[in-house]
């Protein structure tokens, strides 16, 4: 597929491939028609101009006009969009730890299941690939800025503990001020790259900045957020009973909020409700952010099809009526 041309203006060349074919197909209606006026004599034309197979002949000529107008494409420069394997990127995972992330819907439990997912996500990503982490549940703080330094991410996931409250807004009002610290700083050593936030979630916004209310922010900063709505609608986590004892709260997961995040803010919204189901979330993740798309010229494509065509009707040419043309 063609996306783009580096030089258009040389497509203007196909109208004169065009004109060609008008031309000949003018001079195949009346041209010998015209040239048999000339002759009273029937034998004597076809002594002169011998009756073919007039298909053969359309058939060479077709093939010509259209390696002509192939060429043309060729010396336009034609371009198509290809994925590449993205050098350098920055990241910010933004992982819940409120505590609906004990819930034991996902073996062990949510939070466990997303520390162990998050940790394998990074052993895959690109050595220079720059990784942050935030947390988040009543507030969101950086843990770790944007770095190479991948094992110290990990470490700081391994490390993540429960608190109460889910900031989903603040988690990326936070990431957006680390992204935008970090840019500054790799644009001064000319090191810059593509920057984008991963938000894993439970729930729901339940204090601080409204998770909409982050949406015209990361617009504006230019980078997309990508969530992951982790767990089921069963889930349920224990808490102290009100006159002693215990008592079951369901947790069930929000995916609505972090849906319309993503969608608004150029990422893509997943869903995952078990351990597999995640660590093929972040497989998928891995892919589309690890990959970017850039334009390639194809003109020798469009040059070998021409080249090829000629070919062909130099061939048929030579077969049907014993000359190249």
């Amino acid at each position: 597929n063609v996306s783009n041309f580096v030089s258009p203006l040389w497509l203007l060349a196909e109208l004169v491939v065009v004109a060609l074919a008008v031309a000949y197909v003018a001079w195949s209606l009346f041209g010998r028609q015209r040239f048999a006026v000339r002759f009273s004599n029937v034998e004597l034309l076809d002594k002169v101009a011998p009756s073919r197979a007039g298909w053969r002949r359309h058939v060479v000529s077709g093939l010509f006009l259209l390696a002509l107008a192939v060429m043309v494409v060729a010396v336009a420069r034609p371009q198509t969009e290809v994925t590449v394997p993205t050098e350098k990127a920055t990241l910010m995972l933004a992982i819940d730890t409120s505590l609906s992330m004990e819930a034991t819907d996902v073996d062990p439990n949510r939070l466990k299941a997303a520390q162990d997912a998050a940790v394998n996500f990074i052993d895959n990503l690109p050595e220079k690939f720059n990784v942050g982490l935030v947390e988040f549940a009543g507030s969101a703080q950086t843990l770790v800025p944007p770095t190479t330094d991948h094992t110290r991410v990990q470490r700081s996931i391994n490390k993540l503990e429960l608190r109460e409250g889910t900031a989903i807004g603040d988690a990326v009002d936070v990431s957006l001020k680390t992204i935008a610290d970090f840019t500054a700083d790799a644009e001064l050593s000319g090191d810059s790259a593509p920057a984008a936030i991963i938000v894993l979630s439970d729930g729901e916004t339940t204090v601080g900045r409204p998770t909409a209310d982050a949406i015209p922010l990361a617009k504006e900063a230019g980078v997309p957020v990508w969530t992951i709505s982790f767990g089921t609608p069963d889930g349920v986590i224990t808490m102290p009973g009100e006159f002693g004892g215990e008592q079951a709260i369901p947790v069930p997961v929000a995916p609505e909020p972090l849906e319309q995040l993503a969608k608004d803010t150029g990422g893509q919204a997943y869903t995952a409700e078990s351990a597999n189901q995640l660590n093929d979330v972040y497989k998928e993740l891995g892919s589309a952010i690890g990959d970017e798309t850039e334009l390639s010229e194809i003109g020798w494509r469009w040059t070998l099809a021409g080249f090829a065509l000629l070919v062909v009707a130099g061939g048929l040419s030579t077969w049907w009526f014993r000359r190249m043309i």
